[in-house]
This record gives structure tokens, C-alpha cells and sequence, in this order.
């Protein structure tokens, strides 16, 4: 897959991977909505969870050299507390150097918010930017969008 796809991120079927979250009463802002930047830790545990899931094999040395260089967001309805979110990720692009995952945020089945990620690989001791390996390339492609 060299091509980003751009699915319906609000499709709950095309996520590869699934993590549930707990709405914090923290995570509130002053008008009672959970907060975007509590939105934005979702989709961080969203993408943790895709790593401890589908890559804790890789070892640690290849999991610590990944850097997020875009994060896009779309905000589609409101969050409250109490409750929880599930949150799913896909891969949608194997570049590379780089792929691309896609995000979603689901309360009740409802989706509330989607996001569009770019991550690259790099080697931690340079700082420069490395292929994939063909083991992640595997790994990535095993969780990416069947269309």
C-alpha cells in the first residue's frame, strides 16, 4: 500500500484495532463538554494500544525511534461525563519512511471526533529518518484498510 486512502474515518467496521477509554471528570471544560486536549490523550491511548497490540514484537528498540510529525483533527459532536469512548485505528498509508494511521472516536456507537496521523521512523542515535523494516512493513500492512 503506497497511497494514502482517505476512508469514511466515521465507519466504525474499518478499524483494524480497538481500545476503550474512560471519561475523566477532569477531562471537562468549563461549559461541561470534555475538553479537546482530553479528546486528543483518546487518541494518543488509541494509538498506544495499537502499538502494545499489533508491535510490542518489534522489541524496544524499534518502537522508540517513531515520531509524530502530523496530527489532524476533526471535532463532530460533544463528549460528557460520565461515560466512555472506544477508539479505533487503522493504517491507511505504508510509506518508506513513514505511514499513516486513521483515527476515530466512538461514544454509543456514535462518532465524535476522527484524525489523520503521520508517524516516521528514525534511528534514535542519528536523529535522521530510516525505512521501515521489513518486519513493521508487515506488521503495518496486516492492520491496514481492506478495501
Amino acid at each position: 500500500m503506497t497511497g494514502d486512502l482517505s476512508p469514511d474515518l466515521t465507519n466504525m467496521s474499518i478499524y483494524a484495532n480497538w481500545a476503550k477509554c474512560t471519561i475523566r471528570y477532569s477531562d471537562l471544560d468549563p461549559n461541561g463538554h470534555v475538553n479537546n486536549g482530553a479528546i486528543n490523550e483518546f487518541f494518543e491511548d488509541g494509538r498506544v494500544g495499537f502499538r502494545n497490540d499489533r508491535m510490542i514484537s518489534l522489541g524496544d528498540e524499534i518502537l522508540t525511534g517513531f515520531a509524530l510529525v502530523k496530527f489532524t483533527v476533526e471535532y463532530l459532536a460533544p463528549l460528557y461525563f460520565p461515560g466512555s469512548v472506544d477508539v479505533g485505528t487503522v493504517v491507511t498509508r505504508i510509506g518508506g519512511s513513514s505511514f499513516s494511521l486513521g483515527q476515530g472516536i466512538f461514544s454509543d456507537g456514535a462518532c465524535v471526533a476522527t484524525a489523520k496521523v503521520i508517524t516516521v521512523s528514525f534511528d534514535p542515535k542519528s536523529k535522521h529518518s530510516q525505512k521501515l523494516t521489513p518486519e513493521l512493513r508487515t506488521i503495518l500492512a496486516s492492520s491496514s484498510l481492506k478495501l
